[in-house]
């Protein structure tokens, strides 16, 4: 561009476009869309299926019409025999009506259909049998786009800048008859303006109606187009890739098969060398015209093809010798790959075995360092048992003599007692002393609260441990002052390793079928194995003996 300033603005007047979305996320949606190109294609075709459904058959010739004309617009950019089948029909039910307007406006319509798939002469001939003074001045605007767009079409066979302002005439009497504040209108006086290279107003337009412009709408992708168009004109190639991106997209999801969007960008994907891309893009825009039978889009896209398919043919070929070149490096390491698994391979079987021979010695010294742990646990175990019963030794043997002494003052005081009560000759006081039991009964008391003393001095946890052996529901409960009680007193004497049910019997003055019971009580109450209750017992306070 010669005016630099001019280029500075459409710069700034982009900015807030590039900054709402990157033009790499732009080209992943594209390649989404290519990728379900079908998919949108089907979406069109159900939804003229569905409308098709609702034909009746009493429609009036006006509504069969309006009809035709809707299916025409909906083929229009799809599949343009189709809609020439339906225009035609329309011709015939205006000419049975004999109402000129429906008869010139499908002529009309019949007009850029011919032109698009290349029936220039049948297109032209239909112009020329239309009388311009005749015409519905509603008419109008549909005659100036006819004769516009046959130009159009009719430039890509043999471009002349005559065509270029033939096209530019009649959008001026096109702009003339249209109604200013129509979408119609705006769009065709922006191109207006980018053919007389007022860029920057042009640019300044589009960015307003994108503003109000959504994807599905049919103007978008002829905004977007056109912005690409003015950045091509500005020599931005990243807003041109973008812009042209967008409408691509949008022709795509709205399956519109008459596009000039895929072409252009594919040109940009050619410039920066990305021969890839711009195939895909060049294959995809030849289905479209040659699936909507638009032959002035396959002869712009003709040459590009020859062009872009050459290089990438080029590359192709590139590639594959390449891949050559690859598969004979591939051969060559496979074969050292074969060698090298082959050695491995017996360096394995050596290891193996080696490995085996170190398996049975470490099962061996598993087995070693097995026996040599269990006789460790035994030692422990034993030494923890001696270390107890060195301990309750200790513990007995000191209050043993603390008892015999305190004892033998008693049978002392208790002579001296009997001694003077026989000196004064109380013989009958003698005789109610030595027949009561008042004295043992006292002893027994005295002794059984010095044996829980001691007991619970030595195992401070032994009501808690022993509860812990029993189901929740039997657990012992002690009377208020009570340290043991007659059943925890026989399992006392078992944990100090007394075990013989005569000798507790004799300890606590019960009978042995009482302490039979009381056990067989206990083990029927216990919460672990009937079996084991009695051997846990006696590792209570093994650990957490106080020594």
């Amino acid at each position: 561009m010669k005016n630099p300033l001019l280029l500075l603005f459409v710069v700034l007047m982009s900015f807030p476009v590039l900054a709402s979305e990157s033009t790499d996320d732009i080209i992943d949606k594209l390649n989404l869309a290519l990728k379900n190109k079908q998919h949108y294609v089907r979406l069109k075709e159900e939804r003229i299926l569905n409308f098709k459904k609702i034909k009746s058959d009493d429609l009036t010739k006006e509504q069969e019409y309006n009809y035709n004309k809707t299916l025409y617009t909906e083929y229009q950019k799809f599949n343009s025999d189709s809609a020439i089948l339906y225009v035609k029909k329309n011709l015939k039910i205006a000419d049975e009506l004999h109402n000129k307007d429906l008869a010139d406006l499908a002529s009309l319509q019949l007009v850029t259909l011919y032109s698009s798939s290349g029936k220039y002469r049948e297109s032209e001939a239909i112009l020329k049998s239309i009388d311009k003074n005749k015409l519905s001045k509603s008419l109008l605007p549909n005659y100036y786009t006819s004769y516009r767009e046959f130009f159009e079409h009719y430039a890509a066979n043999s471009f002349s800048r005559q065509y270029l302002e033939q096209i530019q005439k009649y959008r001026d009497s096109l702009l003339m008859v249209l109604d200013p504040k129509s979408i119609n209108y705006q769009i065709n006086k922006i191109q207006q303006d980018i053919y007389h290279q007022k860029l920057v107003i042009a640019q300044k337009k589009l960015m307003n109606l994108l503003k109000n412009a959504s994807e599905d709408n049919p103007q978008y992708a002829m905004i977007t187009y056109l912005l690409g168009s003015i950045y091509e004109n500005t020599h931005q190639l990243e807003l041109r890739k973008k812009y042209y991106a967008l409408s691509a997209t949008a022709d795509i999801k709205n399956a519109n098969k008459d596009n000039a969007s895929l072409q252009e960008l594919a040109l940009v994907f050619y410039e920066i060398e990305d021969v890839d891309m711009a195939y895909k893009l060049t294959q995809s825009a030849i289905e479209d015209a040659l699936y909507c039978n638009v032959q002035f889009r396959t002869l712009l896209m003709s040459e590009v093809y020859s062009i872009i398919n050459t290089v990438y043919l080029e590359k192709e070929a590139k590639r594959k010798t390449e891949l050559q070149l690859y598969l004979i490096c591939i051969s060559l390491l496979s074969v050292f790959l074969i060698v090298a698994v082959i050695y491995v391979y017996k360096q394995m079987k050596k290891v193996s075995r080696i490995r085996g021979e170190l398996y049975e010695t470490s099962r061996k010294l598993a087995e070693l360092n097995q026996d040599i742990t269990e006789t460790n646990n035994q030692l422990q175990e034993r030494n923890a048992q001696l270390s107890e019963s060195n301990h309750i030794k200790e513990e007995y043997i000191a209050h043993f003599f603390s008892l015999c002494s305190t004892y033998i003052n008693k049978l002392e005081n208790y002579r001296i007692m009997l001694n003077k009560k026989a000196a004064a000759k109380q013989f009958d006081e003698i005789y109610k002393m030595l027949k009561s039991t008042t004295l043992v009964d006292t002893e027994l008391e005295e002794l059984y609260k010095n044996f829980d003393i001691i007991f619970l001095n030595l195992y401070p946890t032994f009501v808690k441990d022993f509860n812990a052996l029993l189901i929740k529901e039997e657990q012992i409960v002690l009377k208020q002052g009570e340290l043991l009680n007659t059943e925890l007193r026989i399992f006392a004497l078992i944990r100090l390793g007394i075990n013989d049910s005569v000798k507790i019997a004799a300890f606590l003055r019960y009978s042995l079928s009482t302490i039979y019971n009381y056990r067989t009580r206990a083990r029927n109450k216990a919460a672990v194995s009937r079996n084991d209750f009695e051997e846990m017992v006696m590792k209570i306070g093994l650990i957490t003996l106080k020594i």
